[in-house]
């Protein structure tokens, strides 16, 4: 996965489950000569999701894509790898990439203008989400490339206010974890992994903690959340197969892109289109836009 980390108060969680196969229209994303993509947040309001995709010298770079399926590659000055996150209303993108000595940090791409954002003290930073009051979710990293290569680390949760100043917090019992998106409420969604090795996903809002799990999964992750508090992500089955899911007012739901592998869910906005990646029967990785059909 490109998306380096792979509001609402739930009072209860529904173990409910439900179909959407048949109330969904998915769309593959690739962008132009690329061996693998992958959408990684949005859409916003002017319909624009942002991904990476890697060339054909095995280099990672991010792009957008409009609704109207224009694609423009982009990177950080100096960037040898660029993992886009997350596009606000605005169409302020944040996301991280690595320099040339294999570090990972956060980007603020504002217009044309990059903002490098390190947390302090953080071996790697990266950057998850972006809400309209200018608070932005992300995580720090004991590996420097924030495990980019395959190498372990820890990652511990952070929320940099409007003014500037980094929060950092884990959940409960967790010895590692990241955000994924801070909503306008201040909400935070992400995953975490405890001290037994489960993974898990978590809502913190105004203090409090709420975890997630996909009923009956070995691994769960929240990888996304949208105003309304939905939630999306990946779990795992106990057949080690990966699929996506989405959380809407207690009720799970499972999903996955036709004839696919693997399929996660990286970004939902308030309409309810989901945005992510999935595995083809060849192995090969590829962006989807997914989009309820209308109720007839």
């Amino acid at each position: 996965m490109f998306k380096i980390f792979r509001f609402f108060v739930l009072c209860t969680i529904s173990v409910a489950f439900a179909s959407i196969a048949s109330a969904q229209k998915f769309t593959t994303i690739d962008y132009p000569g690329a061996t693998a993509t992958t959408l990684n947040g949005g859409p916003n309001q002017e319909g624009t999701s942002v991904g990476g995709y890697t060339d054909n010298f095995g280099v990672t770079h991010g792009f957008t894509l409009t609704a109207k399926g224009v694609m423009k590659s982009f990177d950080p000055p100096g960037s040898t790898f660029t993992s886009p996150n997350f596009i606000s209303p605005q169409g302020v993108i944040v996301g991280s990439y690595l320099d040339s000595g294999n570090v990972s940090h956060g980007f603020i791409l504002s217009g044309t203008k990059y903002t490098v954002v390190d947390a302090p003290g953080a071996t790697g930073t990266t950057l998850g989400g972006l809400n309209p009051s200018g608070e932005i979710s992300g995580f720090t990293c004991s590996d420097p490339a924030c495990g980019i290569f395959g190498a372990p680390t820890t990652n511990h949760s952070f929320v940099i206010s409007k003014t500037g100043n980094f929060k950092f917090f884990d959940p409960p019992g967790a010895i590692s974890s990241f955000p994924a998106v801070v909503i306008p409420s201040g909400a935070v969604v992400g995953s975490f992994t405890d001290n037994a090795g489960g993974n898990h996903g978590y809502i913190l809002d105004h203090g409090k903690y709420t975890t997630i799990d996909f009923p009956g999964a070995i691994f769960t992750e929240v990888l996304g959340g949208n105003p309304e508090g939905d939630v999306v992500g990946l779990y795992v089955d106990t057949s080690f197969v990966g699929h996506g899911f989405l959380l809407k007012h207690g009720e799970f739901t499972s999903f996955d892109f036709p004839g696919a592998t693997f399929t996660d869910g990286t970004g939902i906005n308030p309409p309810g289109i989901i945005v992510g990646a999935y595995f083809d029967s060849a192995n090969v990785q590829h962006g989807y836009v997914r989009r309820p059909k209308p109720i007839s």
